[in-house]
């Protein structure tokens, strides 16, 4: 059998173990705890505790129509979503694994042995289950709570990020970068927990691209990596509502026009200059400045 299909099929095998195990242990009800504040508001989508959760929110409402009008299943269903995205988050962990495992055991073009093959999903499975019956996640799994969905995002941006490494001398290898951006978008929109893998893929990136490592550009590519994070946390995330803000307050106290057109005009701005920014770089063939210019906006569109 091919590598590469016993690759999947052991890992949706993992998805499946993990899955099941979660839906039979699953919560019937609601854990006393932020549980139920989260299944009220994804149940009439309103907004949670800051920051609001507001995808989670979507997610969890669309877990909720399975209850088909019964709202005593409301929470039942909300916390089943949990347990598909935990079970995708294990089978995300194993393709993490033994990609690293195969690093580890063999080089890029080189065929593995039958040996290298069993200690790479050996590696894979015992990995990835062992962490599929961990304490803390195991519970995560089992209730209405954004740290299974936020689990499985980081599971994502980081199993993309070895699939951008693999192929990252190949055309069109940085689709992943946008493909991870995207999904960092998406996250704020669950927890911001997915935000720390940034100085990871940061790091994962230098150490690709650069030929020449040494301790001082290792130790300037982490700082980039925290000027990084800084820049989505506070300026994508934080700074772009309150611009929006306080050019609607200045559209409406002080023009008179109507509530939101400040903000719809700030947006309209950062659309231009983010559009007129990837025209240029593209006109003017700058690569890396298309590719930063592309991340901020999937970030955005997230």
């Amino acid at each position: 059998m091919r590598y590469q299909k016993l690759n999947n099929l052991l890992g949706w095998f993992c998805f499946a173990i993990a899955t099941i195990t979660y839906v039979l242990t699953l919560e019937p009800s609601v854990s006393f705890w932020d549980c139920g504040e989260f299944i009220a508001c994804a149940f009439r989508l309103q907004v949670s505790h800051q920051p609001g959760y507001p995808l989670f929110a979507m997610l969890g409402k669309v877990f909720s129509l399975l209850s088909f009008g019964d709202n005593t299943k409301v929470p039942y269903f909300t916390n089943m979503g949990s347990a598909l995205a935990s079970g995708a988050t294990i089978m995300f962990l194993f393709w993490t694994i033994t990609a690293l495992a195969k690093k580890l055991n063999a080089a890029k073009d080189e065929l593995l042995t039958q040996a290298q093959t069993i200690k790479i999903m050996g590696a894979g499975l015992v990995g990835a289950l062992a962490f599929a019956y961990t304490d803390t996640f195991w519970f995560s799994a089992v209730e209405t709570i954004v740290f299974a969905w936020s689990s499985l995002c980081t599971a994502i941006v980081f199993w993309a990020i070895l699939k951008w490494e693999a192929n990252a001398d190949e055309p069109g290898a940085d689709k992943w970068l946008v493909f991870i951006a995207y999904v960092i978008g998406l996250s704020i929109g669950i927890h911001l927990l997915n935000l720390l893998t940034i100085p990871a893929l940061v790091l994962v990136y230098y150490f690709r691209r650069n030929k020449t490592i040494n301790t001082k550009n290792s130790l300037i590519a982490f700082g980039v990596s925290i000027v990084l994070l800084y820049f989505v946390q506070y300026v994508v995330r934080g700074y772009t509502i309150n611009f929006a803000a306080h050019f609607d307050l200045f559209f409406v106290n002080t023009l008179g026009l109507g509530f939101g057109s400040g903000a719809i005009f700030f947006c309209l701005l950062l659309i231009g200059g983010l559009v007129l920014g990837i025209f240029y770089s593209i006109r003017n063939k700058k690569p890396i400045l298309n590719l930063a210019l592309l991340c901020v906006a999937f970030i955005y569109f997230g």
